[in-house]
């Protein structure tokens, strides 16, 4: 048996260079390379690794470290879980920064390696900088932190403990049932250290990526249900993406006539035309699917976690006799609901239902063409829904001076268009295959009601988190998974405060993006919250403080974002008029750098909902008849909910 003497950091990056997937016969190289920002902590042992031996590892240089470890995820996510980018950071502040980032991963079910550094095994030179001590506790550190949020957590003590670590890492990464943020906590110390590893450590590891088939028992249960349900409903989640089973629900749907909505994972798996494609459904669900909810006597959720969102709050599904049938590659998931658990791959699953169903009783009629038809008119009312002088009632009417606000905006931008036009303008213009990334704010919400897909795969929005600053960074990921493609930023003000690092690292890589960015000075999908449930504005625009009232009452604090990104070396349009809009999107396609549109927009003129509701935490007793207006209503509907 050979052996190879190598330091630990040298062996974990040959290990890496050496992992591969196959699905459906289709070999693929799983790990692309590695996002790297290195500190004292990891410069001079993973970092002299991959300067001695990088293999086919192409090692990026990121900005931050939950902005690299969100461009990781976008990849990932891009490329449909079959190929990861991992991250390192340094001991402390860095590895903490990735915290965030991890627990995005885990809540979406998207594989994320994570490789901080971490304090002195030896503890000899205790306590080292940007060590945490706890006096109960001398075996923890920062990177314990990672635990709450990770699928799979270790800390490499001695370099023999490395070989495990690693098998058990991607063990994890690699299951479509369990995957989610990975951290592997390296030790400074020993990531320099020496081990005599065996040779077949390093061999080519193909992790098979097997669909697994439902049960005989599972599909009787499931026929049983549908031969007794009329107005059957499917919600296409994110597991029907990355199953690559689209073709499989679509014959499965047409053939039946049952139509399908949309999670926001799901949306992209099958273009918005299709007549039995209902669009989103839930809180920030459409017209169409909202209304078809309400009647469905079965709902059969494929690939779904079945967030609030999607339920809207076990809310939606309003029909006394209704049922569920889960199909999930995880029995967790699979159990929601009291549903019959239909625990598979969902691609082999659609497939043995569609061959084992003779005839349903489909008792929609001409319903769904219906609901259609009012979904198609309401797209075009809001995407044409512009700022007039008189008597002008933005989508979200709140219990605002509005004229006051519009005139104060407009007099410092010199723009009343409305969000809802500008997403139409976009949706219109943007090339049929490019990729749209979006994750917190309002956007999600308007894009999941009225965004019409055109291509497969062209819709990256992250919302199992909702993380505030993925987008930019995501967009990175975007884009390196799929080159050839246009990607689009869909982003907020607030969100690209909170976070755009990585706008600089596509620059340094070649790798254009294109920054859509809505400044409204405001957070406004907080603000809207806050004043739909009875609450004034607070905190939530963006205003200086009032010398008089010594609040956050002043004027706007207008924010130039495109002389930022210019500052960075972007392309960047200034945006008042969707004419402008227009010309910049002909004009942007043109360009090689990454790009970026400051687009001013009138506050209170996103999407507003349909016939969903939220169940969020809001006070009992207060002093102000709104809000005891919202508390009473909120227990009416509690009532009509589902209780688990």
């Amino acid at each position: 048996m050979g052996k190879i003497r190598l330091t630990t950091a040298q062996a974990l990056v040959r290990f890496l260079d050496n992992q591969y997937l196959s699905v459906d016969g289709v070999e693929t190289k799983f790990v692309k390379g590695i996002f790297a920002i290195f500190g004292h902590g990891n410069v001079l042992g993973l970092g002299q690794a991959l300067e001695h031996n990088n293999g086919d590892l192409v090692v990026y240089q990121g900005r931050n470290e939950q902005g690299m470890a969100h461009a990781a995820m976008g990849y990932a996510k891009q490329k449909l879980r079959r190929e990861i980018i991992a991250c390192t950071s340094s001991v402390g502040p860095g590895a903490a920064n990735m915290i965030t980032a991890a627990a995005t991963a885990t809540a979406n079910r998207i594989p994320l390696l994570l490789l901080p550094g971490d304090v002195f095994a030896t503890r000899q030179p205790d306590p080292v900088l940007q060590q945490i001590e706890q006096s109960h506790d001398l075996s923890i550190s920062t990177n314990d932190a990672f635990r709450a949020v990770s699928k799979y957590w270790d800390r490499v003590n001695r370099p023999e403990q490395l070989m495990t670590a690693c098998i058990n890492a991607f063990r994890v990464l690699t299951d479509p049932a369990e995957t989610g943020a990975v951290t592997i906590s390296l030790p400074q110390d020993v990531q320099g250290e020496a081990y005599d590893f065996p040779e077949y450590f390093f061999q080519k590891r193909v992790h098979r990526i097997e669909r697994r088939l439902p049960t005989e028992g599972q599909l009787a249960d499931a026929l049983k249900l549908i031969a007794a349900k009329h107005k059957p409903m499917i919600i296409c989640g994110g597991g029907v993406k990355y199953s690559g089973a689209g073709e499989a629900l679509l014959a499965f749907a047409e053939r039946h006539g049952i139509p399908f909505a949309e999670t926001q994972a799901g949306k992209g798996t099958i273009v918005s035309d299709h007549p039995l494609n209902v669009g989103g459904v839930g809180e920030t669900g459409c017209l169409a699917a909202n209304l078809l909810a309400k009647e469905a006597d079965l709902v059969i959720g494929i690939g779904t976690r079945y967030t609030d969102f999607t339920t809207a709050s076990k809310w939606i599904f309003q029909n006394p006799d209704v049922n569920y049938i889960n199909i999930n590659v995880s029995n967790f998931d699979a159990y929601k609901l009291d549903a019959v658990q239909v625990v598979a791959d969902a691609q082999e699953a659609l497939n043995a239902l569609n061959s084992r169903v003779e005839a349903i009783h489909n008792g929609w009629g001409e319903q769904v063409t219906q609901a259609q038809s009012k979904l198609l008119k309401e797209t075009q009312r809001v995407y044409s829904a512009v700022y007039s002088e008189e008597n002008f009632v933005p989508e979200i009417a709140d219990h605002i001076d509005r004229e006051a606000l519009f005139a104060e905006f407009n007099r410092l931008t010199g723009s009343f268009l409305t969000q809802s036009s500008v997403l139409g303008t976009l949706n219109e213009h943007l090339p049929k295959d490019s990729v749209i990334v979006a994750a917190a704010g309002s956007l999600p919400g308007d894009l999941q009601r009225m965004w019409r897909t055109k291509d497969y795969n062209s819709y990256h929005v992250e919302y199992g988190y909702s993380c505030m600053g993925y987008e930019v960074n995501a967009s990175l990921g975007v884009k390196l998974a799929e080159p050839h493609r246009e990607v689009y930023t869909m982003v907020g003000d607030g969100s690209f405060q909170m976070l755009h690092s990585e706008l600089v690292t596509s620059i340094q890589e070649g790798a254009k993006i294109n920054v859509v960015l809505l400044d409204n000075m405001t957070n406004g999908c907080i603000n809207n919250l806050q004043m739909e449930h009875g609450m004034d504005s607070f905190t939530t625009e963006f205003r200086f403080r009032n010398a008089e009232t010594g609040k956050l009452n002043g004027g706007f604090v207008p924010i130039d974002f495109a002389a930022i990104a210019a500052g960075y070396g972007c392309k960047t349009y200034r945006i008042t008029t969707l004419e402008e809009l227009k010309a910049a999107l002909i004009d942007a396609q043109k360009q090689t750098v990454s790009t970026l549109f400051d687009i001013k927009v009138l506050p209170k003129t996103m999407i507003h909902k349909y016939f969903s509701w939220w169940r969020v935490g809001g006070a009992q007793v207060s002093d102000s008849e709104r809000v005891d207006a919202v508390a009473r209503k909120l227990n009416e509907h509690i009532d009509q909910a589902r209780e688990y």
